[in-house]
């Protein structure tokens, strides 16, 4: 399948992107090299491999969760610029 000018119109249309006129050569020149790698993977014989869930072989490790240091606000709260009522407060920004 080959872009021509029309469709790099429209795609460009549908993607609600403006193609300058003097762009759309290089456009669909691009989109037809795009197209020709995607033809290229296809070539490749993938009847052995197995689909992938992850990249990572490595199983994480799960632990549970434990709280190891809690009831600090005031700590916390020392070395912030603005606090009210025991929490962070911040500038209004929507009037």
């Amino acid at each position: 399948m080959a872009i021509d000018t029309q469709t790099v119109k429209r795609i460009a249309f549908l993607s609600r992107l403006r193609v300058e006129d003097d762009k759309i050569a290089a456009a669909e020149e691009e989109f037809n090299k795009i197209l020709d790698w995607v033809e290229q993977l296809q070539e490749v014989p993938t009847d052995d491999v197995e689909p992938l869930i992850s990249v990572n072989e490595n199983h994480l490790v799960l632990r549970r969760d434990e709280v190891t240091e809690g009831n600090q606000a005031e700590a916390v709260l020392a070395n912030a610029p603005m606090k009210e009522y025991g929490y962070f407060a911040v500038p209004k920004v929507v009037e």
